[in-house]
């Protein structure tokens, strides 16, 4: 607002000291003072930032994407991998199949004691057929029959069975008379096992 402006006459507080300043006038400001903030923070901000970024990489500090320090512990190995890898420093190929347990054989079929067991005695020794039959009693077999042989005879004192289902009661009666050989023939054997004996298995 001029003094021409202004609508009330001058008074005491209007007058001017000729002591006082008229007016303030200010030197020029450099180039320097003008921009030196702004060069603050396009270097010295910059060099601030990598510094503490270089920083917290060396401690482990510096977080992830994911929200994470760079220092997370290992994945737990499961005991089972642990031990396949242990030693020899390599993995097992995916594609080797596991293992297999050991399968158990089923056990041997036991026995028969009561199949019927002929014995014929072709040997012409007096009671040898009923010896015989007293032997395979003592080891609990309850149905055996002593008689004389007819007809051709084997070889051998044969035990003779009418299919390989009677081979684990048959070795029992050969290893109790004491004769090794052991034939399948349904026609000689009966209905069962019968022993054809040519010459006496104690002489």
């Amino acid at each position: 607002m001029s003094k021409a402006d202004y609508p009330y006459p001058e008074d005491e507080f209007d007058a001017i000291s000729p002591d006082a300043p008229t007016g303030v006038h200010r030197a020029p400001r450099s180039a320097w003072s003008r921009w030196w903030p702004f060069v603050v923070v396009l270097v010295v901000v910059p060099v601030i930032a990598y510094g503490a970024v270089a920083y917290l990489s060396r401690t482990g500090d510096l977080p992830l994407a994911g929200g994470s320090s760079q220092e997370q512990e290992a994945p737990a190995v499961p005991p089972e991998d642990a031990a396949a890898g242990e030693g020899t420093g390599e993995e097992p190929p995916a594609d080797a199949e596991p293992e297999q347990p050991a399968t158990e054989e089923p056990p041997a079929p036991e026995p028969d004691l009561a199949t019927p067991v002929s014995v014929l005695n072709g040997a012409r020794v007096s009671g040898l057929a009923g010896r015989v039959a007293e032997e395979l009693q003592g080891v609990g077999f309850t149905a055996v029959f002593p008689d004389n042989a007819s007809g051709s005879l084997p070889s051998a004192s044969t035990v003779f069975i009418t299919s390989e289902d009677l081979r684990p009661t048959a070795e029992l009666v050969a290893s109790t008379v004491g004769i090794p050989a052991i034939e399948v023939a349904p026609q000689q054997a009966g209905g069962g096992i019968t022993v054809v004996l040519v010459t006496d298995p104690d002489a």
